[in-house]
């Protein structure tokens, strides 16, 4: 099934688009991303006024703006939800399924660009819609620390899978130094099936990782700042992640 969204329209398309993270660990209300829709881009950022993902159990401190295509959880008190963030996690807001896009092979890309700190990041990455147990492995597209920039030159991207807590999937995950300057816009990619993904940017491949997921995944994408690594003088810097497109 051919996917894009180039983020043309006046608002964010919530067919596809969820415009929350997680929120059935927690609340759709305390999960609300801060977002727009700029020069037919979406902007997903986070202000000062941005409060804490999950303060009293998520360590260390995180907060996050995020955008997910899809979300599905059990009833309230139950273990049933997706991407727990420790054993035995607790359903506390219900989520209706919603399927806005899920994928499980082909090829999907993201153009973007980042505009990062010492204690944020940014990343775009494919998870286990967990309609069944363990079927919550992990495609990373693209990872971006920005401590591991160095401005107008590189950056480390993170590519890969990641296991979670799917028995048949093997953790291979890296994040190679690349010469590009993640605050401009490049395209980052995978293409996938059930015997191998394929990593791109800007359509040169980078990394090759055997048997990765063939469950369906939804698309994730956000960005994240932590306040413990702040210097004590950058409360001011709100990060961005800007989408130009996603497309298939």
């Amino acid at each position: 099934m051919t996917f894009v969204d180039d983020f043309d329209g006046p608002d964010l398309d919530t067919s596809v688009w969820l415009p929350h993270y997680l929120p059935m660990w927690s609340s759709r209300e305390a999960t609300r991303a801060s977002y727009r829709l700029e020069d037919s881009c979406l902007v997903l950022d986070i202000p000062a006024r941005q409060g804490l993902w999950l303060p009293a159990t998520h360590s260390p401190p995180l907060r996050l703006s995020g955008v997910q295509s899809g979300i599905r959880s059990g009833p309230v008190g139950s273990t049933d939800g997706q991407q727990a963030v420790f054993e035995g996690q607790l359903v506390t807001e219900a989520q209706p399924s919603f399927e806005g896009h899920l994928q499980s092979g082909g090829h999907l890309e993201i153009r973007c660009r980042m505009t990062l700190s010492h204690r944020s990041m940014a990343a775009f990455w494919l998870c286990g819609f967990e309609d069944q147990p363990g079927h919550c492995g992990e495609i990373c597209v693209t990872e971006v620390f920005g401590k591991d920039v160095v401005p107008g030159e590189s950056a480390q991207v993170g590519i890969g899978l990641k296991q979670i807590r799917d028995p048949d999937l093997a953790q291979d995950f890296a994040a190679p130094r690349l010469p590009i300057d993640v605050a401009d816009l490049h395209d980052y990619a995978v293409d996938w099936d059930l015997e191998e993904a394929v990593f791109s940017v800007d359509g040169e491949e980078v990394r090759r990782c055997p048997r990765p997921p063939a469950y369906p995944l939804q698309l994730m994408v956000a960005v994240f700042d932590f306040p413990e690594w702040s210097t004590g003088d950058d409360d001011h810097l709100v990060p961005e992640l800007v989408v130009e497109r996603i497309r298939t």
